[in-house]
């Protein structure tokens, strides 16, 4: 942007957390009906963002991509009377050093010069790999471990604090079938300045996304795409795909870009490779592609199936404003199965074309293969068979794309098994709230009780097909939106941050109006061709 407005700066993600917040605030709260749902829905919105700056700026301050000065400064407070104590007493820093995890580390031993700092490779070791050894734990790389430690803390911090906030999101999305007084709280603004406001935050927004650059890591995977589309990939499944869990191997490839700045010096893309800009402008361009089909998709819902094109716009102009959106805008593995999903809801009165989007999202992620039996329920009545049918043709062509660009059977086989993930879930080399850290003073939970996490999702995605009996539109929202909500607390490599698998569900959860008669019965025609269905609705209609 700075090439359009002279002298523009990024919006420090602090910073627009506290102004998205007052906007929220401002555009959406009902001052009027101070205890309303919709204010308890702007509240639980707005608890998510402490949790994603802990996690960014722990995941940042552990890769030594924060600038140094600020870190000093930021644990300076902490440091210090740890120091002090050290030095006056023994006893006193036992205690002082497991509360504070310095261990009579100075503040130079901590945060060492720039040229004795830890390189790329050394951060790699100790963050990449989840793993320390055991003579780096006895203090030789003590610096790279002490970074670790602070980071590590802070970013499990803030996964704990995403797990209760997603906690109350979810029994919040679970109560609202039965919500059925929903009084009209319209945005406290009017439709045009809904639509200049919505516009001009994804112009900016996107304008982040043309302007990031990926970093060297994030290009590796979209280097082994290429690899892999030449039939030249051998090794298929490996850690970097690991970190994203199962799921479509070209998308879990696509480099991130990184939207918002946290360090002073960034490396970045080396803008004189060319094909580093190839990779680079696919995934801007599918994450711009991505986020507009968001917008048009709640747009379109507002105006056709909630009848109020203002609601449609608010809810838009919502998901732009929310910090999330601004800090994980580059990231295409985030964003993609939301518009997918989002258009799903939009084309439900079309199985085949709603079948089409989930198979899709399903492929692509893995994840939404769970909302299977809650769209199924929906459509048992009229339209099973031509939803599944749009499904199924869309997973076969997408096991026969991995067939194309496999080299041989060994490698189709194992994109295959990333693709469904045809595995015992992981207890090792996991991310997230999951993660098993390994080094000391970072307070982990063990992977073990993933396990009765994972049953209790798949019993809630199982309930969700039975319960309740009579399904309509506000019900499939609000509950494929709580399944997606869901797998963040059992997905094992970054669960919590995918806010954008279940948000823009969660808006249309938060601003639709009283569905309970659109039902697969009376808006589904019988046959497979829009002329027969005419007929139908039209013979409904008379009758």
């Amino acid at each position: 942007m700075g090439e359009f407005l002279f002298q523009y700066q990024r919006v420090h993600p602090v910073s627009w957390v506290y102004v998205s917040s007052l906007m929220m605030i401002a555009l959406y709260f009902k001052f009027s009906r101070f205890w309303s749902v919709r204010n308890l829905d702007l509240l639980l919105l707005i608890l998510l963002s402490p949790g994603l700056l802990l996690v960014y700026f722990g995941d940042a301050i552990e890769r030594g991509e924060y600038a140094l000065d600020d870190v000093k400064q930021a644990v300076k407070s902490e440091i210090d009377p740890a120091v002090n104590e050290a030095n006056s007493s023994a006893d006193e820093v036992g205690s002082t050093a497991d509360e504070v995890e310095t261990g009579g580390f100075s503040e130079d031993a901590l945060f060492p010069p720039e040229d004795g700092a830890p390189d790329a490779s050394d951060a790699a070791a100790v963050v990449g790999n989840e793993h320390v050894s055991q003579s780096s734990r006895a203090g030789s790389d003590g610096p790279v471990i002490k970074r670790a430690v602070y980071g590590g803390r802070v970013g499990q911090w803030g996964y704990h604090w995403l797990f209760c906030s997603g906690g109350l999101l979810l029994v919040r999305l679970l109560l609202d079938p039965i919500m059925v007084r929903r009084p009209l709280l319209e945005p406290n603004m009017t439709v045009g300045g809904l639509a200049f406001l919505a516009g001009s935050l994804f112009i900016f927004l996107m304008a982040n996304v043309i302007n990031g650059n990926p970093s060297e890591d994030d290009l590796r995977g979209a280097k082994r795409a290429v690899d892999i589309i030449k039939g030249e990939e051998t090794i298929v499944v490996d850690d970097s795909l690991k970190r994203h869990g199962p799921g479509y191997q070209i998308l879990n490839l696509m480099p991130a870009i990184t939207t918002i700045t946290l360090v002073r010096n960034n490396d970045g893309l080396d803008r004189t490779e060319e094909r580093q800009i190839r990779y680079a402008t696919t995934a801007k361009t599918m994450a711009i592609i991505s986020h507009l089909a968001v917008v048009i998709g709640l747009v379109i819902i507002g105006y056709r199936h909630f009848d109020n094109i203002r609601m449609g716009i608010g809810a838009a102009a919502l998901y732009l404003m929310l910090p999330y959106t601004s800090q994980h805008t580059g990231e295409v593995d985030h964003v993609m199965p939301a518009a997918l999903l989002v258009w799903a809801i939009l084309c439900y009165r079309r199985p085949s074309l709603a079948g089409i989007f989930v198979g899709l999202a399903i492929g692509a992620v893995y994840y939404p293969l769970f909302l299977l039996p809650l769209w199924i329920s929906f459509y048992w009545q009229r339209g099973l068979m031509r939803f599944m049918a749009g499904v199924v043709v869309t997973l076969v062509i997408m096991v026969v794309s991995l067939g194309l660009t496999s080299g041989s059977w060994e490698v189709f086989f194992s994109q295959l098994q990333q693709m469904f993930g045809l595995w015992l879930p992981h207890q090792e080399g996991l991310g997230g709230i999951w993660r098993d850290y390994l080094v000391e003073g970072v307070p982990e939970w063990d992977p073990v009780y993933r396990m009765p996490v994972l049953v209790a999702f798949v019993v809630l995605s199982t309930a969700l097909g039975i319960w309740p009996a009579q399904k309509n539109l506000g019900t499939l929202i609000s509950c494929s939106s709580a399944v997606m909500l869901a797998t963040q607390f059992w997905h094992g490599f970054g669960g919590g941050l995918y806010v954008a698998w279940y948000l823009p569900l969660l808006l249309l959860t938060i601003f639709r109006p009283n569905l309970e008669d659109r039902v697969a019965v009376a808006v589904l025609g019988v046959g497979w061709f829009p002329r027969r269905r005419a007929i139908v609705e039209s013979v409904d209609q008379s009758a």
